[in-house]
C-alpha cells in the first residue's frame, strides 16, 4: 500500500489540475487511443493532412460562388410573391437583392466565380464545388457546433480531435491537431476545437503567428536544465505509479502534454520564424500587401503550409479580424464581404499555388466553408439574413476532382434541388479521403460506440478524382 501510495499527493494534484473524466466516459476500446499512438488508416488514404480555412460567420453563396441572374431581373421585388420565405434569424425579410458583385468563368473547366474572388478564381481547376451544402441550425454557436463537430450542442470531439485520435501524428515534436488564431474565435469559443469525450492529449493546440506564437513559448536558459531534471524525475514517478494503478487518461494526458509542451519550445520558434522562404514565396502569399489583415492572413496560410510539411494532422484557419463583423453581413454586405475577400483571396491563392509546386497538394486537403449561407433576398436594405437551406464550399487537393461543380440550389440559391450535401456527408467525405471507414472509428461513450458522422453520412463520391 505504501509503496502504490508514494505518489499520491501528486495523484491528489492532477485530479484539481486537470479535472476529472466526464460523466459517463468509458475508457478507449483500443489501448493505442489511451496512450496516444496511431491507430492507422482502414485502406489506402488520398490524404495525410488536412488544411481546414474556415470563413467564420457564413459565406454568401449567391454573391461569391452561385451566380443566380434571376435576382438582378427580380431586383428589389416582394420573395414573399415568388417563393414560400421559411423564418430568419431576425425576422427581417426585404426586397430580392441582386448580387454586386460581378461573375466570370475561369478556368479550363469555365466555373463561375464572383469579382469578390479574383485570385482563388486562378485556380478553379484544382477545386471540387459544391454547391449544395445545408446546415441543421441558424444560428452560429450551434452551426459552428454541428460543422466542427457533428453535433450542435457543445461537448462533442471536434473533427480534428477525431482525426488525430483516428491517425496519430507525424511529428513528436508539435501537436497534430493545430488552430492557427487569426484574431477571431467563432461563437462557441473553444468549444469548437476541443477533444469532448476523447483523451485530453487530442484537444487542439491555440497558435498565433507572429514574435510569441504561444505563450512562454522560449524558456530562461537559467531553468532549462532544471525543467529537464523535472520532467524526468516526475516520468520517472508517474511510471511507477502507472505500472501498478493501471492507465489513467487525465494523468497520461497531462503528461503526455507537458512533454509535448517540452518539445515545443525548441520546434515552434523555429516553425514560425519566415527567414528561409524567399522573396517569392512571400509575395505569393500577400506579405507586400498594403491590407494589414491580408499580411496576417498570408501568415496563417504560410504557417500553415509549413506545418504540414513537419507531419501535422490537422491544421484550421481562423478569420482575421477585419473592421467587418467576420463574413456576418446582416448590414452593409458589399462593405463587409469585400473586406474579407480582401484579407483572405491572395493568401489562399497563394497557399494553393505554393502546395501544388511543391507537390504537396497531391496528398493534402484544402477545405474551404463557413458554417451556413444566407438569403437572397435582403435583410433591411443592404444586408442578408444567415440561410442553413443552402450554401457553397469547395475542396481541393488529393483525392479531389478538380474543375467539378456539384450540386444546384433553385433560381434564387436559396435552397437545394438537387445533390443535397449535409454537414455528415463532409465529415464522411473528409475521413474518406484520410483513409478511414467514417462508420467503423468509434470511441466508446456512456454505453455506446460514439462517432463523428453519428448514424448518418454518405461520401460525396462525383467529387472525388
Amino acid at each position: 500500500m505504501l509503496g502504490i501510495c508514494k505518489g499520491g499527493f501528486g495523484a491528489l494534484a492532477f485530479t484539481s489540475l486537470f479535472g476529472v473524466l466526464p460523466f459517463g466516459c468509458d475508457r478507449p476500446k483500443n489501448s493505442a487511443a489511451e496512450t496516444g499512438l496511431s491507430l492507422g488508416p482502414h485502406y489506402m488514404p488520398k490524404a495525410k493532412n488536412i488544411i481546414f480555412l474556415y470563413m467564420d460567420g457564413g459565406v454568401s453563396q449567391v454573391d461569391s460562388f452561385d451566380p443566380k441572374p434571376r435576382l438582378a431581373k427580380e431586383n428589389g421585388e416582394d420573395p414573399k410573391k415568388k417563393f414560400k420565405v421559411d423564418a430568419t434569424q431576425f425576422d427581417n425579410v426585404g426586397k430580392i437583392l441582386k448580387s454586386p458583385w460581378e461573375f466570370k468563368q475561369y478556368g479550363e473547366c469555365g466555373m463561375p466565380v464572383s469579382s469578390l474572388f479574383p485570385h482563388i478564381a486562378t485556380c478553379v481547376d484544382d477545386i471540387a464545388l459544391i454547391r449544395s451544402m445545408t446546415s441543421n441550425f441558424p444560428e452560429h454557436t450551434n452551426a459552428n457546433y454541428f460543422l466542427h463537430t457533428g453535433s450542435g450542442i457543445q461537448g462533442r470531439p471536434s473533427m480534428g480531435s477525431w482525426m488525430t485520435y483516428g491517425l496519430g501524428s507525424e511529428n513528436k515534436n508539435i501537436p497534430g491537431y493545430v488552430v492557427l488564431d487569426g484574431g477571431l474565435i467563432p461563437p462557441g469559443g473553444l468549444d469548437n476545437f476541443k477533444n469532448g469525450f476523447l483523451p485530453a492529449s487530442y484537444q487542439a493546440s491555440i497558435l498565433r503567428t507572429g514574435v510569441e506564437p504561444v505563450a512562454n513559448i522560449k524558456p530562461l536558459e537559467r531553468v532549462k536544465n532544471l525543467q529537464e531534471e523535472k520532467l524526468q524525475f516526475i516520468k520517472q514517478l508517474d511510471n511507477s505509479l502507472i505500472g501498478k494503478m493501471g492507465e489513467v487518461d487525465a494523468v497520461e494526458s497531462a503528461i503526455s502534454n507537458y512533454e509535448l509542451a517540452y518539445k515545443m519550445q525548441s520546434s515552434i520558434p523555429e516553425l514560425t520564424e519566415f527567414k528561409e522562404e524567399s522573396k517569392a514565396t512571400k509575395k505569393l502569399y500577400g506579405f507586400d500587401s498594403d491590407d494589414p489583415h491580408t499580411r496576417g492572413y498570408a501568415a496563417q496560410c504560410l504557417l500553415a503550409r509549413r506545418l504540414v510539411e513537419r507531419g501535422v494532422r490537422f491544421i484550421e484557419l481562423t478569420c482575421p479580424k477585419v473592421a467587418a463583423d467576420r463574413w456576418d453581413q446582416h448590414s452593409n454586405l458589399r462593405d463587409g464581404h469585400e473586406r474579407n475577400a480582401h484579407a483572405v483571396d491572395q493568401p489562399i491563392a497563394g497557399l494553393l499555388k505554393d502546395l501544388k509546386s511543391r507537390g504537396m497538394l497531391e496528398d493534402t486537403l484544402v477545405v474551404w466553408t463557413g458554417e451556413f449561407g444566407r438569403t437572397p433576398f435582403a435583410q433591411g436594405t443592404d444586408g442578408r439574413d444567415h440561410n442553413p437551406s443552402a450554401f457553397s464550399m469547395w475542396m481541393a487537393g488529393a483525392g479531389v476532382k478538380g474543375g467539378t461543380i456539384f450540386g444546384k440550389t433553385d433560381e434564387y440559391g436559396y435552397r437545394v434541388i438537387e445533390n443535397e450535401v449535409t454537414i455528415h456527408d463532409l465529415h464522411a467525405t473528409i475521413m474518406h479521403l484520410m483513409g478511414i471507414n467514417h462508420e467503423q472509428l468509434t470511441f466508446r461513450f456512456g454505453g455506446r460506440d460514439m462517432r463523428l458522422t453519428d448514424v448518418h453520412g454518405h461520401v460525396m463520391k462525383d467529387i472525388l478524382a
